[in-house]
């Protein structure tokens, strides 16, 4: 398989988005679409794609965010059909390497349930747990 890490474009939202709902990480309730992935971008972040460049199959995402203050790595996953074949070494180091550039911290949430070959993935590459802290979120706007 011929791979290349590029870049998020407009017109792969369908492919990302896809690829989001099929790994658990996306789903409507989540509100991700263009136009946020769009902001994020201007604000300073990434999106970094790994693509077949013989399909054109989007088969690996990375989106890094930032606060001013650190990096977040979100929607960090590999098509389920492709995982298991060291590809998300290459995106998390391409990952880390963005994060390196902007000299600031990179955090990230990760189900521990659900994950055991991501968080191993994490710990390998240097991220540490920072204990029993909970993660509270509202989904549906405050109105």
């Amino acid at each position: 398989m011929n791979l290349k890490i590029r870049d998020y474009k407009p017109k792969d939202f369908e492919q990302v988005d896809r690829l989001w709902k099929d790994t658990g990480m996306g789903g409507d309730e989540r509100c991700d679409d263009n136009k946020i992935i769009e902001q994020t971008l201007n604000l300073g972040g990434r999106l970094i794609i790994l693509e077949d460049t013989f399909s054109g199959d989007i088969i690996g995402t990375s989106w890094l965010t930032t606060d001013g203050r650190r990096i977040f790595l979100h929607h960090f996953g590999i098509r389920p059909e492709h995982q298991g074949k060291g590809y998300s070494k290459k995106l998390l180091k391409e990952s880390l390497e963005f994060a390196k550039s902007t000299g600031k911290q990179i955090k990230l949430e990760v189900h521990r349930t659900q994950n055991l070959r991501a968080i191993n993935l994490y710990r390998k590459y240097g991220f540490k747990y920072l204990g029993d802290y909970d993660v509270y979120i509202i989904r549906n706007g405050f109105g």
